[in-house]
């Protein structure tokens, strides 16, 4: 009876050993994740400068959308310029809806086709040198007395795919969006996403450029890459143990286990 009593309490022992072993497992491996699973995880109080790329502007391209609109003193003489946004595109708003956008869009010659001026390069220009050509043109040509140029592009958008809660096209009315903005119109990353290892796709003189970010990191604040820019392509890369779950062997996980735990019972039981 003694020994029963001794082995019994040598039992507990060494399952309460057992038990906090395994809760401290639990534990580092919480904290583990939790670096994973937050952004900026330890980042410091502190000042991150992005400023100096914010207002960097991009130069337009073909298939750019713009809106051109042209105001003056004389506002008869001026309305002549803006009859023609005539050109409709299909375009996915902020909230994910289709709408229709009108505007000048550029074509292959990398020219727009403008009232009375006739065809404009503004391929490789940015908005700005655009609206100071047109201004020109029409002070030199004395169509219009101190006219006011806006140029405005109709079709910016971002792309956010993968372990996100609702991948899709965002245009931007704005033309300003940060990458974690972008990713929280598409519903922020899901608990299978891997915010270490999240790729950006940029095309920059006809090449397609690929850089990873960590969002994990506060250098991501004064990164080139906060900002996004025109046609950018998001894309949160699934966890590894994500991708095991959706392996072939997955499924055979709790079979593997029913057997397991069979065969302990058995040999509890016939001993």
């Amino acid at each position: 009876m003694k020994n029963i009593k001794s082995n019994n309490l040598d039992f507990r022992k060494l399952s309460l050993r057992h038990i906090v072993g395994f809760l401290c497992v639990v534990l580092f491996a919480s904290c583990g994740n939790m670096k994973k699973s937050t952004y900026f995880y330890e980042a410091p109080d502190s000042i991150y400068n992005s400023s100096q790329f914010e207002n960097l502007e991009d130069t337009l391209n073909e298939n750019d959308l713009l809106s051109i609109s042209v105001s003056s003193v004389n506002k008869e003489a001026a309305d002549m310029f803006n009859t023609s946004n005539q050109v409709g595109a299909s375009t996915a708003t902020v909230s994910g809806v289709l709408g229709q956008a009108s505007g000048y869009l550029v074509d292959k010659t990398g020219n727009i086709r403008f009232p009375i001026l006739g065809e404009i390069k503004v391929e490789g220009k940015t908005k700005q040198e655009v609206r100071d050509h047109i201004t020109t043109m029409l002070t030199e040509q004395k169509l219009l007395l101190n006219p006011v140029v806006d140029v405005r592009l109709l079709n910016f958008r971002v792309s956010v795919l993968g372990e996100v809660l609702r991948p899709n096209v965002f245009t931007v009315p704005s033309e300003k969006i940060s990458v974690l903005e972008a990713l929280g119109l598409a519903g922020d990353i899901t608990i299978y996403g891997n915010k270490e290892r999240v790729s950006l796709i940029r095309e920059v003189d006809g090449n397609k450029i690929l850089h990873h970010l960590d969002l994990t990191s506060s250098e991501i604040l004064s990164s080139q890459y906060f900002y996004l820019k025109s046609n950018d392509v998001i894309y949160v890369e699934p966890r590894p143990s994500k991708v095991a779950e959706a392996s072939v062997l997955r499924p055979w996980i709790p079979v593997a286990l029913s057997i397991v735990s069979l065969g302990i019972i058995t040999i509890v039981n016939f001993r």
